[in-house]
């Protein structure tokens, strides 16, 4: 009895934390995409160059991913299948468990990507996690005769209802923009603001005097004391932004495109940017001339491919470079549109929901 009483304890823990992570990746399978791309380019420099190969399929095996972690977790809550679930619970935490301690003993990936934006955590907090859910999935392995099965046709419809619903809002927020956006960028944010501490910073100062290590609150005015480190002890106070940037060859522009309102069309990446709904993009463009709405044109591609592309759209707009990741994270669409009114972010558009002149003028030109 207290046997099954603790393996069902184990379950609901195991369960619940994977249909948890996978639901949160779920909202936003670009990331996770984004993030194995990082994972597989620092492995085809340190391991293997066929790594290489596996960012051309990073959003599928996303996709099958973080479906997977929901549709195994509900076979372990429900009971259905579940020695099989946990023989494929060990395989992936494992897998899990080699990529967030090769993140954080070599300091590769600062962000496992572990629950989305939704929770950050640090290489090693990532490492520990996994260590605690591949204790817990070893004690299902090791008991797993023990295990109840469910054999009730309800488990089974609860399993591949799971395994429909996963790949429906997968696809949709693919299609679309996440659900909820957790990044920072997200709408209702100021620019501006974010890329300011939140309150005053705070350090620590670690010095040594002798044999003696002593933290100060202030830097200490005594000559004797040698400096060790320096802390911060409210990091929670950090600016929200840290890398927002706009340029072009005639200088730096964050400023300028912070101020009034503005339409921003962004692409990530010119050479893989979909061109499913250019003509719609192209007549929001002109509308917005009409009305004297200023658009620019913010991309991570070269110059002169940026110079190519606007010719040939016959899109009168200004331009300027950014960072792909900024992009990327700004949002999860290639190309995406975001409307600004003073550096304020308005609403954030997949191209495949470019809007209306209409909603863009209701929404800034009031």
């Amino acid at each position: 009895m207290i046997k099954q009483l603790v393996l069902g304890i184990v379950r609901a823990i195991v369960g619940g934390l994977f249909i948890f992570s996978g639901l949160i990746k779920i909202n936003d399978p670009v990331g996770t995409a984004i993030k194995l791309e990082e994972y597989f380019d620092v492995f085809s420099y340190d391991i293997a160059p066929f790594f290489e190969v596996l960012k051309g399929i990073a959003l599928p095996l996303a996709v099958f991913l973080v479906v997977a972690e929901v549709v195994l977790g509900v076979m372990i809550l429900v009971g259905w299948r579940i020695k099989i679930a946990v023989y494929l619970l060990l395989v992936m935490i494992v897998f899990f468990t080699f990529l967030t301690f090769y993140s954080a003993y070599f300091n590769k990936v600062t962000d496992c990507g572990c629950f989305g934006d939704a929770i950050k955590l640090t290489p090693w907090e990532s490492f520990y996690k996994d260590i605690f859910l591949l204790v817990l999935i070893g004690v299902l392995f090791l008991n797993r005769k023990d295990l109840v099965a469910n054999t009730a046709t309800w488990g089974m419809v609860s399993v591949l209802a799971s395994l429909l619903a996963g790949l429906v809002l997968s696809v949709t927020a693919i299609r679309n923009l996440p659900f909820i956006d957790f990044r920072a960028f997200k709408v209702g944010v100021n620019i501006p603001q974010a890329m300011q501490p939140s309150g005053q910073l705070e350090y620590a100062y670690v010095m040594k005097k002798g044999e003696e290590i002593v933290t100060f609150d202030q830097y200490p005015a005594d000559d004797g004391y040698e400096f060790l480190e320096m802390n911060l002890k409210n990091p929670e106070a950090l600016p929200k932004i840290t890398d927002f940037a706009v340029w072009n060859e005639e200088g730096d522009f964050t400023e300028d495109i912070l101020q009034g309102q503005k339409l921003l069309i962004l692409v990530s990446n010119l050479q893989k940017m979909s061109s499913a709904n250019l003509d719609e993009i192209s007549a929001l463009i002109h509308d917005a001339g009409r009305v004297g709405l200023e658009v620019k044109f913010v991309c991570a591609s070269s110059e002169e491919e940026i110079q190519r592309l606007l010719r040939e759209k016959s899109w009168n707009i200004g331009y300027y470079l950014a960072d792909a990741t900024v992009v990327k994270t700004i949002i999860r669409a290639n190309p995406g549109l975001v409307l600004l009114d003073e550096g304020t972010v308005v609403a954030k558009y997949h191209h495949n929901n470019t809007p209306e002149i209409e909603e863009v003028v209701r929404l800034l030109l009031r």
